[in-house]
């Protein structure tokens, strides 16, 4: 039998790609996590699918594996000697076709609008939510080591996906968007 713990975290520490150990709160295991905590939140959220969402599916899966690959990458460091990126620019142009297709069949907006609407429109808007803070965490980690750039800019771009595939979720649910009521209007 292969057992799944190590007990290495039983002194709040564990293994990273290169089998260096270090702090669990290390700022690698950090972003990572974060990306990792997201890719979970997709799942989810694609467990919610309605039949009116379901032709969401099989972008959100190729979503969790894209993550699955940006979280290798970052939990890598560059000095490992089996060291070899495996995520590149070709997803996130990907992403931005998707982004811009969103963006054409939702309605025009000029004004913020509250995360919310359909209960997966909820969902997608707190995946845009987690991306944000993943990006923060990998921010925080460029400053300390080398990263794939092209993670980084995956995950910025990631969370204007979801705030634009939220807006298809109300649409295809048949829900409009809630307009913040105080927002002057900010997109022309």
């Amino acid at each position: 039998m292969v057992r799944i713990y190590t007990k290495t975290g039983d002194k709040g520490q564990t293994r990273i790609i290169g089998k260096r150990v270090v702090d669990k709160d290390d700022v690698r295991v950090n972003a990572y996590g974060s990306v990792d905590e997201l890719n979970s939140w997709v799942g989810y959220t694609d467990s919610q699918l309605t039949e009116k969402t379901a032709e969401l599916h099989a972008e959100l899966q190729e979503i969790q594996q894209l993550l699955f690959d940006a979280g290798t990458d970052l939990a890598t460091p560059a000095d490992d000697p089996k060291h070899d990126y495996i995520f590149d620019a070709k997803s996130t142009k990907w992403l931005e076709g998707k982004i811009d297709h969103y963006t054409e069949v939702a309605p025009p907006v000029q004004k913020f609008i509250l995360p919310g609407g359909s209960q997966v429109a909820s969902a997608l808007h707190v995946a845009r939510t987690i991306t944000r803070r993943a990006e923060r965490e990998v921010v925080s980690l460029q400053g300390t080591a080398e990263i794939n750039k092209d993670v980084l800019v995956f995950i910025n771009r990631l969370s204007d996906y979801f705030f634009a595939v939220a807006r298809y979720a109300n649409v295809l649910e048949g829900t409009e968007d809630v307009l913040y009521r105080n927002s002057r209007p900010v997109f022309r």
